[in-house]
């Protein structure tokens, strides 16, 4: 039983020692560069460990918490919020421009066939209609 317990202990050292350097920011690694401790724990799992945790190990600050940017729902990400705002507003913009454009259009229109009319009349030909 107490070799089990032993065997159990050091695994967990290793693994923890391992997953440890994995986690820590590359930047905050100290003696040696973070790839070249991976190889140290796996190919002296024991000695790694224990080297990791006396000399390469950052100081005075726990292992480094990583923030990870899970997926959000899209009605819970500002972001996408924002955007469909701006989408909305974009349409209803363009929506307002194409109709005073078809307003605008209409009265050139009105005004171009009433004008052509009065040009005539201005000139002296009278037709019968």
């Amino acid at each position: 039983m107490p070799r089990v317990l032993l065997a159990v202990a050091v695994l967990t050292i290793v693994v923890y020692g391992l997953v440890d350097v994995i986690r820590t920011d590359r930047r905050l690694t100290r003696g040696i560069s973070k790839p070249a401790w991976i190889v140290v724990m796996v190919v002296l799992p024991v000695i790694g460990a224990a080297l990791w945790f006396i000399f390469g190990r950052p100081r005075g600050s726990r292992p480094a918490q990583q923030t990870f940017r899970h997926p959000t729902a899209p009605d819970d990400d500002p972001e996408f919020l924002r955007a469909l705002e701006l989408r909305r507003r974009n349409q209803a913009e363009a929506d307002r421009l194409k109709k005073l454009k078809d307003q605008l259009d209409a009265r050139e229109q009105k005004r171009g066939d009433g004008s052509d009319e009065s040009h005539d009349d201005a000139q002296g030909n009278d037709e019968v209609k």
